[in-house]
């Protein structure tokens, strides 16, 4: 089988990692595509995954759609001349997918009404839907595949990921000296317009609170305000779970890295607008106490969880027994990737 991997976001090459290679370990052929993105091509680069670059990209949505045509055009080429017979992807392969006929799949753990675009221009076209369990019955495409876990499952489940300790001799800390995680996002995709996340005030107050109890790191996808180059963590991206296993706790306004904290048993604190919207992450929340979200109003619940659990004195303990109650519901998702995509073509049931 050829199948046609489209990346998109640095999150998706961990998401697809352990699947793309045990793909080509069974003899199907692999076309990672991807936009000239410097973060995905390094974490491509590193885990040795040939890729294709089929366009740059764009913040506005202008931009974004007019460089859609291209790589429309670029992933037909390709779709032809490999003989590609099922695509993963998004809006590409959602296109290709009407244009050809050759079958796709789609991995969305978004809930509709945030991604509104995705939800007209994508969901009715592909093969396709797989979605966590957490959204079962809540898609207006109603033959959407539900299965028992998340995303970061694919990647993060005890079968895939070994934390490493040498991170803690990397960043200064010895084992058991608590620090702290910060994860700034920049909110630029299309389902992102309007969306807050922490203030410029809120992290200070954060930062100052934080700082009594251990280090404070600060990641984030773009430039940092000034003030804080001081906490900035310049860290190989590929270190980033195992940073995040071995913390006291995460705090930022990221949904993909709050969900990687929780399931790697971290307790982590998340603020934006998005808090109570993300069904994943509130079965994540609500279901096994996991991680914690807060609108931007709610700074004073915000500030007074985190006094709560800098208080106590076995949190990571309980949050470990926590994490393994969930790995006990869920699935590994790498090996339900595998066998869902090997039957996909052959099979239409």
């Amino acid at each position: 089988m050829n199948i046609l991997v489209e990346i998109t976001h640095p999150a998706h090459v961990y998401k697809f990692l352990a699947t793309i290679k045990t793909l080509k370990q069974r003899g199907h052929k692999i076309v990672v595509v991807t936009k000239d993105i410097k973060s995905i091509k390094y974490l491509l680069t590193r885990f040795e995954i040939p890729f294709v670059v089929i366009g740059i990209k764009r913040d506005s949505l202008a931009a974004k759609a007019f460089l859609q045509l291209w790589y429309n055009l670029r992933c037909f080429i390709i779709l032809k001349s490999e003989k590609i017979d099922l695509m993963i992807g998004s809006l590409t392969s959602a296109y290709l997918t009407r244009l050809t006929k050759v079958p796709s799949l789609l991995f969305d753990d978004d809930d509709d009404d945030v991604e509104p675009l995705i939800v007209k221009y994508v969901h009715p076209y592909v093969t396709h839907i797989l979605s966590p369990s957490a959204l079962t019955g809540m898609r207006k495409r109603k033959d959407t595949v539900y299965y028992p876990g998340y995303h970061e499952l694919a990647y993060l489940h005890p079968n895939r990921f070994t934390p490493d300790p040498s991170i803690l001799d990397e960043i200064g800390v010895k084992e058991g000296e608590p620090y702290f995680v910060m994860r700034f996002n920049v909110f630029k995709a299309h389902h992102d317009i309007g969306i807050l996340g922490l203030s410029l005030e809120n992290k200070r107050k954060i930062i100052a609170l934080l700082e009594q109890k251990g280090k404070v790191f600060i990641t984030t996808e773009r430039d940092i305000d000034e003030e804080f180059k001081k906490y900035q963590l310049r860290l190989a991206p590929e270190k980033v779970h195992s940073l995040l296993y071995y913390a006291t706790m995460l705090v930022g306004d990221s949904q993909t890295m709050t969900s990687e904290a929780a399931v790697l048993g971290t307790p982590a604190i998340r603020s934006n607008s998005f808090v109570g919207r993300i069904e994943y992450l509130e079965e994540e929340e609500h279901k096994y106490e996991l991680t914690y979200g807060f609108l931007p109003t709610e700074a004073d619940a915000m500030f007074a969880k985190i006094e709560e659990l800098l208080a106590m004195p076995d949190l990571k303990q309980v949050w470990q027994q926590r994490r393994q109650k969930m790995l006990a519901e869920k699935m590994d998702v790498t090996d339900f990737y595998v066998r869902f995509i090997e039957q996909a073509v052959s099979s239409k049931e």
